[in-house]
């Protein structure tokens, strides 16, 4: 090899290396991102990771508005139907599967999207937080679960935002397991679960684009109420009846999905249906609010209102792209990411 191939070799081991390029949609729920994501991979030459703690168990549809298959317009989607209703999922399960999802994407010169609504889930493989390995006290977490039993959901709920008010704030008090977990981690370790995540870096290891999009509040709530029509119409009520009949402990993650506690209630006898409609309605409302308030403590994210013109819209969602991960759009079919 001559001198001049081994300087031409050196300079380029010597360049930096490009981060691989990662794309992420994010919201509240109904705001309008399905739709959206759809248009933005087609024209990105993009894959889409879900980004949502519930659409990865199987048989969890209509409450989760779960894209169905032949609406996906030939889009591979990622981290869907891939769990059991009765296998916890977590965020270190998402954030692993996420990650092999984004390598293998990259290696099919496709661009990794990831789309969805759960702030830790999206968060967690932004950053590659580092879940540490607290453990568990089972007597602790019994004790926890017999208070709710007794005291209910809103009082175990009213104990966490005593010690860890931002962790209140996020967390419904029908998610039951992750409020337990977080009064868990303080007892353990004596440090709040919001003090640990506020502790990651917040370095990533991808050249990220955040795309995050609003809409005035009020119109949001109509719409997440319309939503919930319309589930009710798909078939809702069948859908947790037949959670239920495959005898799904109430307990599990899944079923403390929004939906799906509020209809059991119903099922199981403990309240009208028109009562747990609109109390899925109004929680829906509040989750959406938790949603935004996440979001707010993210970095970089370019936020992109839907109440204006979809089509504008679209072109700026574009131009934030292309100025991001310099490339022109009219190149991206044959463009490597």
């Amino acid at each position: 090899m001559s001198e001049d191939s081994n300087i031409l070799k050196q300079e380029k081991e010597d360049l930096p290396q490009r981060k691989q390029p990662l794309l992420v949609l994010i919201g509240p729920t109904a705001v309008g991102k399905t739709r959206m994501s759809l248009d933005i991979a087609k024209a990105w030459n993009a894959e889409i990771i879900s980004g949502d703690s519930m659409q990865v168990y199987r048989g969890m549809d209509i409450g989760t508005a779960k894209l169905p298959f032949d609406e996906r317009e030939g889009i591979p989607h990622h981290l869907i139907d891939i769990s059991e209703p009765e296998v916890p999922y977590s965020a270190a399960d998402f954030q692993a599967g996420a990650t092999q999802a984004i390598s293998q994407i990259a290696e099919r010169g496709k661009l990794p999207f990831i789309v969805g609504g759960t702030g830790l889930y999206v968060e967690s493989v932004c950053y590659q937080f580092q879940f540490a390995e607290i453990g568990s006290d089972e007597a602790f977490r019994q004790e926890q679960e017999r208070f709710a039993t007794e005291q209910g959901a809103e009082a175990l709920h009213a104990r966490l935002s005593a010690i860890d008010p931002p962790a209140g704030e996020r967390l419904h008090p029908n998610d039951l397991r992750r409020v337990i977990r977080a009064l868990e981690v303080y007892h353990m370790t004596g440090q709040t679960f919001s003090e640990q995540q506020a502790g990651q870096t917040k370095v990533s290891p991808y050249e990220l684009c955040i795309i995050g999009l609003t809409m005035d509040r009020a119109e949001l709530y109509r719409r997440i109420e319309q939503r919930v029509d319309e589930m009710m119409e798909q078939g809702l009520v069948d859908e947790v009846r037949q959670l239920l009949n495959r005898d799904v402990p109430p307990a599990a993650v899944a079923m403390q999905g929004l939906g799906y506690k509020e209809i059991a209630d119903y099922l199981r006898g403990d309240c009208t249906l028109e009562a747990a409609v609109e109390r899925l309605k109004r929680d829906t409302r509040r989750f959406a609010k938790r949603q935004l308030s996440w979001f707010r403590h993210m970095n970089d994210i370019h936020w992109i209102d839907m109440g204006e013109n979809f089509h504008n819209n679209l072109q700026t969602v574009h131009a934030i792209i292309a100025g991001k991960f310099q490339v022109n759009l009219e190149y991206t079919s044959n463009q490597s990411f």
